[in-house]
């Protein structure tokens, strides 16, 4: 199954289930992948979460319920998922700008969100840098926090933990621990649903060749063939281009897949906010 019909079916599935209290386990089940992983790849893809796609989908079909004028409002709450006629009036507002009961018969705008279908370019006219190359094992000291997946709680929470690190000190204190096989500072991604379910571990640390250090917490990135990605222009935009072009083009056209484990982003010495800015993403893949 190529990963581009993993994604479909994890939709369908969503489809399927509108009317259900599905998990984001059983949703990325279907797509043969990690909560984590589906999730990423998910926001990358449509810039919004799982659970929003969700709420906008069930209140794009109770619009249309309403509009047909047959059933009440609190058996379309409860319908859909909400626990009181309150919440669901209050949702429906915000997505539609008018109430469930001013929806009945209502033949002015509304705001629809379509099923999705994934779309890949494949194209490739827009080149991409990339190497694949094995690297043993390598240690890495740093700082750490752990964040929830759920309704991209960690979307928010990684951008305020760069901020302290750049503010208090602590990324000069990194680089001066750099002296191991990767230069520069690293963000580094590990999944922990194995142990905590939709949750990650979230490293700002540095490649580092001794023994601990004090202060520091320290993490070992396992051999693994990695495909690494250059990527040019200013924080935080051509990042996040290079990420969604990575799953949008890259995988569905390589024969490579995610391998599982660490993934890297590495910041090197320069302006971030440049356009001349030079960074990489690691990924290990099989």
């Amino acid at each position: 199954m190529t990963w581009v019909q993993s994604m479909q079916k994890a939709i369908d599935f969503m489809e399927q289930h509108l009317l259900e209290d599905i998990s984001m386990e059983e949703i990325a089940q279907a797509a043969h992948t990690s909560p984590f992983h589906f999730q990423r790849i998910f926001n990358l893809l449509t810039d919004t979460t799982v659970a929003e796609y969700l709420r906008r989908r069930r209140l794009t079909l109770a619009a249309q319920e309403l509009r047909k004028g047959e059933q009440k409002v609190i058996d379309l709450a409860f319908q859909y998922g909400y626990e009181t006629p309150e919440s669901f009036s209050r949702a429906f507002r915000k997505q539609h700008g008018i109430s469930p009961r001013e929806a009945r018969g209502y033949n002015g705008k509304m705001m629809a969100y379509n099923r999705l279908v994934i779309q890949v370019n494949l194209k490739g006219a827009d080149p991409m840098e990339y190497e694949v190359v094995e690297k043993e094992a390598f240690q890495v000291v740093g700082v750490k926090e752990e964040f929830s997946c759920v309704n991209g709680e960690n979307l928010k929470g990684i951008p305020q933990m760069w901020g302290k690190v750049n503010s208090n000190g602590t990324d000069q204190k990194l680089l001066k621990q750099n002296n191991g096989p990767v230069k520069g500072l690293l963000g580094i991604c590990v999944d922990k649903t194995a142990v905590k379910e939709n949750h990650i571990d979230y490293w700002i640390a540095a490649a580092h060749d001794g023994g601990d250090v004090e202060g520091l917490k320290s993490l070992e990135v396992p051999k693994a063939k990695w495909a690494i990605f250059g990527v040019h222009g200013a924080m935080p935009h051509a990042m996040q281009d290079t990420w969604k072009k990575i799953y949008s083009e890259w995988f569905p056209s390589s024969g490579y897949k995610n391998a599982g484990g660490p993934e890297l982003e590495v910041y090197h010495d320069g302006n971030p906010d440049s356009e001349n800015y030079y960074s990489e993403i690691w990924i290990p893949v099989k």
